[in-house]
Protein backbone atom coordinates (compact mmCIF):
# COMPACT_ATOMS: atom_id res chain seq x y z
CA UNK A 1 0.00 0.00 0.00
CA UNK A 2 1.46 3.68 -0.50
CA UNK A 3 2.68 5.56 1.75
CA UNK A 4 1.93 9.13 3.26
CA UNK A 5 4.75 11.46 2.22
CA UNK A 6 6.83 13.18 5.29
CA UNK A 7 5.63 16.46 4.55
CA UNK A 8 2.13 15.07 4.76
CA UNK A 9 2.54 12.83 8.00
CA UNK A 10 3.60 16.41 9.65
CA UNK A 11 0.00 18.39 8.15
CA UNK A 12 -2.09 15.44 8.85
CA UNK A 13 -1.26 15.54 12.98
CA UNK A 14 -1.02 19.27 12.63
CA UNK A 15 -5.04 18.98 11.41
CA UNK A 16 -6.21 16.53 13.68
CA UNK A 17 -4.68 18.87 16.96
CA UNK A 18 -6.41 21.70 15.42
CA UNK A 19 -9.71 19.43 15.69
CA UNK A 20 -8.59 17.98 19.46
CA UNK A 21 -6.12 20.36 20.70
CA UNK A 22 -5.95 18.31 23.92
CA UNK A 23 -7.49 14.71 23.72
CA UNK A 24 -6.92 12.26 26.48
CA UNK A 25 -8.15 8.79 27.58
CA UNK A 26 -12.40 8.24 27.33
CA UNK A 27 -11.48 5.93 30.47
CA UNK A 28 -12.36 7.43 34.10
CA UNK A 29 -9.53 7.15 36.61
CA UNK A 30 -8.78 8.52 39.47
CA UNK A 31 -4.91 8.03 40.45
CA UNK A 32 -2.06 5.72 37.94
CA UNK A 33 -3.90 2.58 40.07
CA UNK A 34 -6.98 3.16 38.96
CA UNK A 35 -5.68 4.04 35.73
CA UNK A 36 -4.35 0.57 35.60
CA UNK A 37 -7.01 -1.14 36.73
CA UNK A 38 -9.47 0.44 34.21
CA UNK A 39 -6.85 -0.74 31.48
CA UNK A 40 -6.73 -3.96 32.18
CA UNK A 41 -10.86 -4.15 32.46
CA UNK A 42 -11.15 -3.07 29.39
CA UNK A 43 -9.54 -5.84 26.98
CA UNK A 44 -12.59 -6.95 24.98
CA UNK A 45 -14.90 -4.62 26.05
CA UNK A 46 -15.72 -0.57 25.65
CA UNK A 47 -14.25 2.19 27.51
CA UNK A 48 -18.33 3.11 28.44
CA UNK A 49 -18.97 -0.35 30.02
CA UNK A 50 -16.13 -0.48 31.81
CA UNK A 51 -16.67 2.93 33.04
CA UNK A 52 -19.96 2.12 34.55
CA UNK A 53 -18.17 -1.04 36.16
CA UNK A 54 -15.42 1.05 37.81
CA UNK A 55 -17.53 4.12 39.05
CA UNK A 56 -18.58 2.73 42.74
CA UNK A 57 -15.55 0.23 42.25
CA UNK A 58 -12.79 3.26 42.88
CA UNK A 59 -15.38 4.65 45.16
CA UNK A 60 -13.89 2.05 47.98
CA UNK A 61 -10.71 0.67 46.18
CA UNK A 62 -8.80 3.06 45.01
CA UNK A 63 -5.17 1.66 45.86
CA UNK A 64 -3.65 -1.96 45.50
CA UNK A 65 -3.99 -2.47 49.76
CA UNK A 66 -7.70 -1.47 48.96
CA UNK A 67 -8.16 -4.00 46.34
CA UNK A 68 -6.83 -6.64 47.95
CA UNK A 69 -8.86 -6.33 50.95
CA UNK A 70 -12.03 -6.31 49.09
CA UNK A 71 -11.38 -9.04 47.59
CA UNK A 72 -11.98 -11.45 44.52
CA UNK A 73 -15.83 -12.73 45.08
CA UNK A 74 -16.70 -9.08 45.72
CA UNK A 75 -14.38 -7.49 42.90
CA UNK A 76 -16.09 -10.21 40.36
CA UNK A 77 -19.14 -9.40 41.45
CA UNK A 78 -18.80 -5.53 41.12
CA UNK A 79 -16.88 -5.95 37.30
CA UNK A 80 -19.35 -8.82 36.25
CA UNK A 81 -21.02 -6.42 33.27
CA UNK A 82 -17.56 -6.67 32.03
CA UNK A 83 -16.57 -9.71 29.55
CA UNK A 84 -14.26 -12.20 31.04
CA UNK A 85 -14.76 -10.67 34.33
CA UNK A 86 -13.68 -13.75 36.36
CA UNK A 87 -10.04 -14.02 34.37
CA UNK A 88 -9.83 -10.18 34.85
CA UNK A 89 -10.65 -10.20 38.71
CA UNK A 90 -7.97 -12.59 39.44
CA UNK A 91 -6.00 -10.63 37.20
CA UNK A 92 -6.39 -7.28 39.14
CA UNK A 93 -5.94 -8.93 42.76
CA UNK A 94 -2.85 -10.51 41.51
CA UNK A 95 -0.98 -7.50 39.99
CA UNK A 96 -2.39 -5.64 43.40
CA UNK A 97 -0.48 -7.69 45.46
CA UNK A 98 2.64 -7.79 43.18
CA UNK A 99 2.74 -3.53 43.52
CA UNK A 100 2.33 -4.32 47.10
CA UNK A 101 5.03 -6.59 47.51
CA UNK A 102 7.66 -5.34 45.05
CA UNK A 103 6.99 -1.69 44.05
CA UNK A 104 5.52 -0.27 47.69
CA UNK A 105 2.24 0.15 46.16
CA UNK A 106 2.88 2.03 43.21
CA UNK A 107 2.41 1.64 39.38
CA UNK A 108 6.03 1.37 38.24
CA UNK A 109 6.97 3.86 35.18
CA UNK A 110 8.75 1.35 33.47
CA UNK A 111 7.47 -1.03 30.41
CA UNK A 112 8.92 -4.03 31.91
CA UNK A 113 7.67 -4.13 35.20
CA UNK A 114 4.37 -3.15 34.27
CA UNK A 115 4.60 -5.98 31.52
CA UNK A 116 5.22 -8.48 34.41
CA UNK A 117 1.93 -7.69 36.35
CA UNK A 118 -0.46 -10.27 35.58
CA UNK A 119 -3.24 -9.46 32.56
CA UNK A 120 -0.80 -6.33 31.30
CA UNK A 121 0.85 -6.30 27.61
CA UNK A 122 2.46 -4.09 25.72
CA UNK A 123 -0.48 -2.36 24.48
CA UNK A 124 -1.86 -1.82 28.62
CA UNK A 125 2.07 -1.09 29.30
CA UNK A 126 1.69 2.02 26.29
CA UNK A 127 -1.37 3.64 27.71
CA UNK A 128 -0.43 3.98 31.31
CA UNK A 129 2.94 5.06 30.56
CA UNK A 130 1.36 7.58 28.24
CA UNK A 131 -1.26 8.66 30.00
CA UNK A 132 -0.12 8.55 33.83
CA UNK A 133 3.49 9.49 33.07
CA UNK A 134 3.28 11.06 29.91
CA UNK A 135 6.19 9.00 28.27
CA UNK A 136 5.48 9.24 24.27
CA UNK A 137 4.10 5.77 23.34
CA UNK A 138 1.77 4.84 20.99
CA UNK A 139 -0.44 1.57 22.12
CA UNK A 140 -2.07 0.23 19.06
CA UNK A 141 -5.35 -1.10 19.24
CA UNK A 142 -8.18 -2.17 16.40
CA UNK A 143 -8.48 2.05 15.22
CA UNK A 144 -5.18 2.68 15.77
CA UNK A 145 -3.98 -0.75 13.38
CA UNK A 146 -7.23 0.55 11.07
CA UNK A 147 -6.36 4.24 10.48
CA UNK A 148 -2.89 3.88 9.89
CA UNK A 149 -2.89 1.06 7.79
CA UNK A 150 -6.10 2.82 5.69
CA UNK A 151 -4.43 5.76 5.20
CA UNK A 152 -0.97 5.10 4.53
CA UNK A 153 -0.26 7.06 7.50
CA UNK A 154 1.91 4.00 8.79
CA UNK A 155 1.03 0.48 7.01
CA UNK A 156 1.99 -2.46 8.64
CA UNK A 157 0.61 -6.11 8.88
CA UNK A 158 0.74 -6.05 13.02
CA UNK A 159 0.36 -3.95 15.77
CA UNK A 160 3.90 -3.98 16.74
CA UNK A 161 4.36 -3.29 13.06
CA UNK A 162 2.23 -0.78 12.97
CA UNK A 163 3.67 1.16 16.62
CA UNK A 164 7.50 0.93 15.22
CA UNK A 165 6.81 2.67 12.25
CA UNK A 166 4.57 5.48 13.88
CA UNK A 167 7.22 5.80 16.58
CA UNK A 168 9.34 6.68 13.28
CA UNK A 169 6.52 8.46 11.42
CA UNK A 170 4.88 10.73 13.83
CA UNK A 171 7.21 14.25 14.15
CA UNK A 172 8.49 14.45 17.57
CA UNK A 173 6.05 17.35 19.00
CA UNK A 174 3.06 15.10 18.24
CA UNK A 175 4.22 11.42 19.58
CA UNK A 176 3.05 13.10 23.32
CA UNK A 177 -0.95 13.28 21.54
CA UNK A 178 -0.51 10.83 18.82
CA UNK A 179 -1.92 7.70 20.08
CA UNK A 180 -5.41 9.45 21.40
CA UNK A 181 -5.91 11.48 18.55
CA UNK A 182 -5.67 7.81 16.52
CA UNK A 183 -7.68 5.79 18.56
CA UNK A 184 -10.28 9.14 18.74
CA UNK A 185 -10.21 9.49 15.34
CA UNK A 186 -10.56 5.86 14.57
CA UNK A 187 -13.11 5.88 16.80
CA UNK A 188 -15.53 8.37 15.43
CA UNK A 189 -14.79 9.50 12.15
CA UNK A 190 -12.35 6.44 10.30
CA UNK A 191 -15.04 4.06 11.55
CA UNK A 192 -14.62 0.27 10.47
CA UNK A 193 -17.71 0.37 8.57
CA UNK A 194 -18.76 3.24 6.55
CA UNK A 195 -16.47 5.59 7.24
CA UNK A 196 -17.34 9.50 7.65
CA UNK A 197 -14.79 10.78 4.90
CA UNK A 198 -16.96 13.65 3.69
CA UNK A 199 -16.49 15.20 6.94
CA UNK A 200 -13.07 14.31 7.87
CA UNK A 201 -10.38 16.74 8.39
CA UNK A 202 -7.70 15.03 7.45
CA UNK A 203 -9.48 13.67 3.73
CA UNK A 204 -7.88 15.60 1.53
CA UNK A 205 -4.20 13.95 2.76
CA UNK A 206 -5.94 10.03 3.37
CA UNK A 207 -4.71 7.60 0.44
CA UNK A 208 -7.46 5.28 1.45
CA UNK A 209 -8.94 4.41 -2.38
CA UNK A 210 -12.32 3.56 -1.12
CA UNK A 211 -12.89 7.03 0.20
CA UNK A 212 -17.53 7.31 1.24
CA UNK A 213 -19.24 10.22 -0.20
CA UNK A 214 -22.29 11.95 0.58
CA UNK A 215 -25.06 10.06 -1.11
CA UNK A 216 -26.86 12.23 -3.68
CA UNK A 217 -30.80 12.54 -3.35
CA UNK A 218 -33.21 10.19 -5.11
CA UNK A 219 -34.64 11.47 -8.10
CA UNK A 220 -38.41 11.19 -7.96
CA UNK A 221 -40.02 9.29 -10.02
CA UNK A 222 -43.40 10.84 -12.04
CA UNK A 223 -46.08 8.46 -11.08
CA UNK A 224 -47.82 6.94 -14.54
CA UNK A 225 -51.30 8.40 -15.47
CA UNK A 226 -53.76 6.19 -13.98
CA UNK A 227 -56.49 4.50 -16.67
CA UNK A 228 -59.57 5.31 -15.66
CA UNK A 229 -62.20 2.38 -14.06
CA UNK A 230 -64.90 0.73 -16.23
CA UNK A 231 -67.28 2.32 -14.00
CA UNK A 232 -65.81 5.95 -14.49
CA UNK A 233 -66.04 5.53 -18.10
CA UNK A 234 -69.31 4.91 -18.05
CA UNK A 235 -70.44 7.23 -15.81
CA UNK A 236 -68.45 9.80 -18.53
CA UNK A 237 -70.61 8.48 -21.54
CA UNK A 238 -73.83 10.66 -22.48
CA UNK A 239 -77.08 9.72 -20.54
CA UNK A 240 -78.64 9.01 -23.59
CA UNK A 241 -76.62 6.46 -25.10
CA UNK A 242 -77.70 3.04 -25.39
CA UNK A 243 -75.99 -0.46 -24.76
CA UNK A 244 -75.88 -2.02 -28.02
CA UNK A 245 -77.89 -5.23 -27.97
CA UNK A 246 -75.74 -8.68 -27.72
CA UNK A 247 -74.91 -10.62 -30.82
CA UNK A 248 -77.84 -13.51 -31.67
CA UNK A 249 -80.02 -12.19 -29.61
CA UNK A 250 -83.36 -10.02 -30.99
CA UNK A 251 -84.68 -7.15 -29.17
CA UNK A 252 -87.47 -7.37 -27.45
CA UNK A 253 -90.34 -6.83 -28.85
CA UNK A 254 -92.70 -3.70 -28.32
Amino acid sequence: MARMSKENVARFFALLAAERPDPTTELRYINPYTLLVAVVLSAQATDVGVNKATEPLFRIADTPAKMVALGEARLRDAIKTIGLYRTKAANVIRLSQILLEKHGGAVPADRAALEALPGVGRKTANVVLNVAFGQPTIAVDTHIFRVANRTGLAPGKDPRAVEEALEKAVPPPYLRHAHHWLILHGRYVCTARNPKCPSCVVNALCLYPAKTTLAAPAAVKASPARRPSNRARVSASPATARRAPRRGRRPAAT
